[in-house]
């Protein structure tokens, strides 16, 4: 127990203040104003005309008097003799060690001609020794040092306070315009511990070992170097945004008894020529002084990109001479020092080959979007804070979200928090999360939207096309839930499918989910003999869809087996087919969707009446759900799997997530 706390103690930062040498400069001024004070009147005390004459011009206790001039009036100076300050009559003075040798009074008068003839005056009535005011020419050197050095001291101070904002904003390292080289990275070592560990990071279990193999090298090197392994020098993260990549790098400094140096990509890239890659070489030059240690860049993007695309002729690229120090840098250290590269993306295909070759970044983990296993650990995670009711089940929220990445659930999570807060309730119920997966999805709920009987019609046959058609098509999606309530910028309505889980789609599938995406459209034209708006959509999908299978998947015959997709933009300026190709992809896209709207009206026509009882049902009630088309049509009359029968039955005054007429595939994110 003594052991951890004393570890304890050693991880605990160090939170004392340190010094701050501009306290310094404050205490010099303050010095210099208190010596002027000092020598300008302290010991010296003020008296008037009257009192000067009556007890001690009279009395004969002046020595000598002082006159200066002083803005515009005359400042005299009483200095009392010696022998009569040891009198009683001038005990204060005699505690003024400092102000013995000065004068002892003052007093002030308009004009030398004045002053002399009050004196005349006074010493013709007492008849004493005559006096005579010694005039003098005083000037402060203090006011004169400062009014010198005052605009200086200004000036000076404005230039520091402009180079310190330009260089924190631009340099780093403390902020200093002398620092503006250096790196910007934030060391996270045994005093400054991350939290976050691999047990907070949830749903990447292929990930996750593979980043705590990297700990592990570093914790113990010998056990792979015993073998003549050599320890790899760079971890690549790539995965689409928002699935955990940043929060992976976080675990790996809460994990790791090693210093952590993260920063972004971007803090590398700067407008003055030579900073990026000066701060490369702090950066690895630091990184040598801790090693073993780990570096984290993220968004390394912003500063990996392919050299040689988009650059100015005759231009020099900041950007690219940043690059190229980082690459002679990771060439430069050996595996053995302990350094490993950690770096993160969600665009691998934009960065430059050199940095990807083995030697540099060894390692790529991809950190895709969990499965349905991954969003149930992911739900538990999130759902720990949170006062959940018994009827939320973190396996029933990962069935509705498919897709989702964890900064998505994380965001439902929280969104339906809010929402049984706004209801005023003292639990988060199931009806919640279904509200908030609407709200993440779709968008605010708007009841209030003005919507003419006319338009709501034409919106209630319009997605009760899309289920029918999806209803009675085998390939689809199951159906969760059609509503007509408006949601978003310019949702007025929208049909909710639950994709499975699937990576391969056939070519039956395409086709049957572009029928499914054209039956809103075709109900109008059946039912109403006219067309609106309302499909512009649903039309952008299917041209996807029709273009994706003619020219990325060859599934038509007559274009063939090839695929024109183009991830590295190598056709940029040309394309890689003739005219005649072109027309004929344009043809034969055409003909796909064509075909595939003529087969849709077809199955309208043949289910009619099923179409007429849904649209007047969701005129009646604004949502309905599967259940409600198994009343009114009937059971799917396929071998699909339906979607669970526990989907709430209840439609909620809050927004709900909304899915824009269906989730069919988005075919240009699928593997070829």
């Amino acid at each position: 127990m003594a052991k951890q706390n004393k570890k304890q103690q050693e991880l605990k930062p160090d939170n004392k203040p340190k010094f701050n040498f501009y306290w310094i400069y404050i205490i010099i001024a303050v010095l210099f104003i208190g010596i002027n004070f000092a020598n300008t009147g302290t010991s010296t005390k003020k008296i008037g005309w009257q009192e000067f004459k009556a007890t001690i011009l009279t009395s004969g206790d002046v020595e000598k008097l002082v006159g200066f001039k002083q803005d515009d009036i005359y400042v005299i100076e009483v200095h009392i003799k010696k022998d009569k300050l040891r009198t009683e009559k001038y005990k204060e003075f005699q505690e003024r060690s400092f102000g013995s040798n000065g004068a002892q009074y003052f007093f002030t008068e308009s004009s030398p001609e004045v002053l002399e003839s009050k004196l005349n005056e006074a010493q013709a009535e007492t008849g004493g020794e005559k006096l005579f005011v010694q005039w003098e020419s005083r000037r402060s050197w203090f006011g004169d040092i400062l009014s010198f050095l005052l605009p200086m001291l200004l000036l000076l101070g404005l230039w520091l306070l402009l180079m310190r904002r330009f260089a924190g904003g631009a340099g780093g390292g403390g902020g200093q315009i002398f620092n503006i080289g250096k790196s910007k990275a934030t060391l996270f070592d045994k005093n400054t511990r991350e939290n976050i560990t691999f047990n907070d990071v949830a749903g990447l279990e292929e990930a996750k070992v593979e980043v705590m193999e990297v700990v592990d090298f570093l914790k113990n090197p010998k056990k792979y170097t015993a073998l003549g392994g050599k320890i790899p020098k760079g971890v690549l993260l790539v995965g689409p945004p928002g699935t955990g990549k940043t929060l992976l790098a976080k675990a790996v400094a809460g994990e790791a008894q090693v210093p952590f140096f993260t920063l972004s990509g971007s803090d590398f890239v700067e407008m003055f020529v030579g900073v990026g890659a000066s701060r490369v070489r702090d950066l690895f030059k630091q990184a040598r002084e801790k090693a073993p240690c780990i570096i984290f860049i993220d968004e390394i993007d912003a500063v990996g990109r392919s050299r040689g695309k988009n650059q100015i002729m005759g231009g020099n690229d900041e950007r690219e001479s940043t690059l190229n120090q980082l690459l002679v840098e990771m060439d430069g250290f050996s595996s053995e020092i302990g350094i490993i590269m950690m770096a993160a993306t969600n665009r691998p295909d934009v960065l430059d080959p050199a940095l990807l070759r083995p030697g540099r970044f060894d390692r790529q983990i991809t950190v895709d979007r969990p499965d349905i296993i991954g969003r149930e650990q992911i739900f538990n995670v999130h759902l720990k804070p949170i006062k959940t009711g018994k009827d939320v089940n973190a396996l029933k929220l990962a069935e509705q979200t498919p897709g989702f990445a964890g900064a998505e659930i994380a965001n439902v999570c929280n969104e339906a928090a809010l929402i049984a807060a706004r209801k005023a309730k003292k639990e988060v119920e199931m009806e919640d999360f279904n509200a908030a997966i609407d709200r993440v999805i779709g968008g605010l709920e708007k009841r209030n939207k003005i919507i003419s009987p006319e338009e709501k019609k034409i919106v209630a046959y319009h997605e009760a096309g899309h289920a029918i058609v999806g209803w009675f098509l085998d390939s689809t999606d199951p159906l969760v839930k059609v509503s007509i309530v408006p949601r978003g910028v310019a949702a007025l309505g929208y049909a909710q499918y639950l994709p499975k889980e699937q990576y391969l789609y056939t070519t039956e599938q395409l086709l049957d989910t572009m029928c499914m995406t054209l039956g809103g459209r075709a109900a109008e034209e059946v039912f109403f003999g006219r067309i609106s708006t309302g499909a512009q959509n649903d039309l952008e999908r299917i041209t996807r869809v029709a273009y994706g299978m003619v020219t990325l998947y060859g599934m038509n015959p007559k274009v063939g087996p090839v695929s024109f997709n183009d991830p590295q933009g190598e056709y940029q300026f040309r394309k890689p087919y003739s005219e005649d190709m072109a027309k004929l992809i344009d043809d034969e896209a055409r003909k796909l969707i064509e075909n595939a709207y003529e087969k849709t009206k077809e199955l309208i026509r043949e289910k009619r009446h099923e179409l007429e009882l849904v649209a007047q049902e969701l005129l009646a009630k604004e949502v309905i759900y599967q259940a409600d088309l198994v009343r009114l049509i009937g059971p799917r009359p396929n071998s699909m799997t339906h979607f669970s029968e526990e989907i709430p039955q209840v439609v909620s005054s809050e927004p709900v997530p909304e899915l824009t007429d269906s989730q069919a595939p988005d075919v240009e994110e699928q593997p070829s």
